[in-house]
C-alpha cells in the first residue's frame, strides 16, 4: 500500500470515528475552513495533503503526527537515542510533550517527503 492511500485511509478512519460518532466530510472541512472536497481527495489519494495540513488534522483529532504513518517497530538503541532519553527525564510534562510533538513532526516529515524526493528524481 502507497503512504498516501496509507494516509488517506488513516483520515478516514479518524474522521469516521471521531468521538464515538462519524463525523461527515463537510463537518470535517468546515472545522478545518477547507473545501469540502480537498477531504475527499486527501481520503482517496487524489490529493496528497501536505506536512502542514498533516499537522493540523493531527490538532483536530488529538493525535501525534506519526498517526497517520505506518509503524516501523521500535527505534534501535544507540548512543544518540540514549542521549535524548537521558536528556527527558529532567523535563516537565508540557516540555516532554513539546519535544514528542516535534520529534513526530520530524519523523512524519521525513517518512512522508521520502517518497516525494524519489518521484522527483526519476524526471
Amino acid at each position: 500500500m502507497s503512504i498516501v492511500k496509507h494516509v488517506g485511509d488513516r483520515i478516514r478512519e479518524l474522521r469516521t470515528s471521531y468521538k464515538g460518532r462519524k463525523l461527515s466530510q463537510e463537518e470535517l472541512a468546515r472545522e478545518l475552513r477547507i473545501a469540502t472536497n480537498t477531504i475527499s481527495r486527501w481520503e482517496t489519494g487524489t490529493y496528497r495533503p501536505s506536512i502542514e495540513d498533516l499537522e493540523m488534522l493531527a490538532r483536530f483529532f488529538d493525535i501525534p503526527i506519526s498517526e497517520f504513518f505506518p509503524q516501523e517497530g521500535p527505534p534501535p538503541r544507540d548512543t544518540r537515542l540514549n542521549a535524548l532519553l537521558r536528556g527527558a527525564k529532567n523535563l516537565n510534562d508540557d516540555d516532554l510533550s513539546d519535544v514528542q510533538r516535534y520529534l513526530d513532526f520530524v519523523q512524519a516529515r521525513t517518512a512522508y517527503e521520502r517518497p516525494r524526493r524519489k518521484s522527483q528524481s526519476r524526471k
